[in-house]
């Protein structure tokens, strides 16, 4: 039986990628973004028009910090699931203006979880970030680590969020997933992320600028890998449950600068340049527990994510020409 799932964000990078799935296994999706200018509008509205093309999709323009907004957002049909991917999104944009942030990251998402409370949604799943982990020194991170010191106001404000949806869950008895999400990449990746902003760079054959000395380390975790979490949450043990979306490995900055090298057959003109404030020098996931209760299954190791998408990007008609952080 096809379910009703609300999502925010949906007109973004992972948003996109989760409607599409669910639409294709024959569910409804009803989307809310705002178009954030975070970068240009006209790449969401093409995200848009190609989930436009199913019928099982309904898009609503609004804000999460709108409440009369939100009250208007649906059809009538009773929600199966909410799905709450809306953000101000990036580490070093929040440390330049982290009112922003907590406006619409923790604000925002207090009027999300009261929405779903008030329609009785059986399940919320929300977007939080392996940013939480602050400088963790223990390798990989569980999702019993200590996650009470994060370097960044992004950070701050997810943790922020997993302790609403706490909250929310003992006090009105909500099931509800927090998702810490390790630097996910793919086809429509925002623009200013690593993956995405260093394949533009070396296409158009300007420097790569390189925040350290290039042996900090992220978890790149395949967008395909993640949507297949999204899926495997709405499934999830009832209460509140936290799982890390990663792949469970790392690679250092200058080794994926190399492996998009071999994938364009571009050289890399590499600046280095000194490390940010809010920049962690490593994440990792254990996957051990969303392996356990939610049958998450990571396939795409990097290498094969990398080649896959500089395949897409080669044939974008339309590359983004947005700046931005490298991560």
């Amino acid at each position: 039986m096809a379910a009703t799932i609300h999502i925010t964000g949906v007109a973004g990078f992972i948003g996109t990628h989760v409607a599409e799935a669910l639409l294709l296994r024959g569910d409804r999706v009803l989307g809310l973004d705002n178009f954030d200018p975070f970068y240009d509008r006209s790449l969401k509205e093409r995200n848009l028009a190609a989930l436009s093309a199913y019928p099982g999709f309904r898009f609503t323009e609004g804000d999460i910090r709108d409440e009369a907004g939100l009250r208007g957002w649906g059809d009538g049909s009773p929600p199966d699931a909410l799905i709450h991917l809306a953000a101000k999104a990036g580490v070093r944009p929040s440390v330049a203006d982290p009112v922003a942030y907590a406006d619409v990251n923790v604000s925002g998402t207090t009027r999300v979880l009261a929405w779903a409370r008030d329609r009785a949604i059986p399940r919320v799943l929300f977007a939080s970030s392996s940013s939480v982990y602050g400088g963790n020194t223990k390798i990989p991170f569980s999702e019993s680590d200590p996650v009470d010191h994060p370097v960044s106001p992004y950070a701050a404000t997810k943790k922020a969020g997993e302790l609403l949806c706490h909250t929310f869950c003992h006090l009105y008895g909500m099931n509800i997933a927090s998702l810490r999400f390790f630097t996910v990449y793919g086809p429509r990746q925002r623009p200013e992320m690593a993956i995405h902003k260093f394949t533009r760079l070396l296409f158009e054959g300007k420097e790569i600028g390189i925040y350290g000395d290039g042996s900090s380390r992220r978890d790149y975790t395949y967008v395909d890998d993640v949507v297949e979490g999204v899926l495997g949450a709405l499934r999830a043990p009832p209460g509140y449950r936290v799982y890390n979306l990663g792949e469970s490995a790392t690679i250092s900055l200058s080794d994926l600068i190399t492996l998009l090298e071999g994938a364009t057959g571009l050289r890399a003109n590499r600046r280095f340049l000194p490390v940010q404030p809010g920049d962690v020098p490593v994440t990792c996931a254990d996957i051990t527990r969303a392996r356990a209760e939610i049958g998450y299954d990571p396939k795409v190791p990097v290498a094969e994510g990398v080649e896959r998408f500089v395949r897409w990007y080669r044939q974008d008609p339309n590359p983004s020409t947005v700046g931005g952080g490298d991560r």
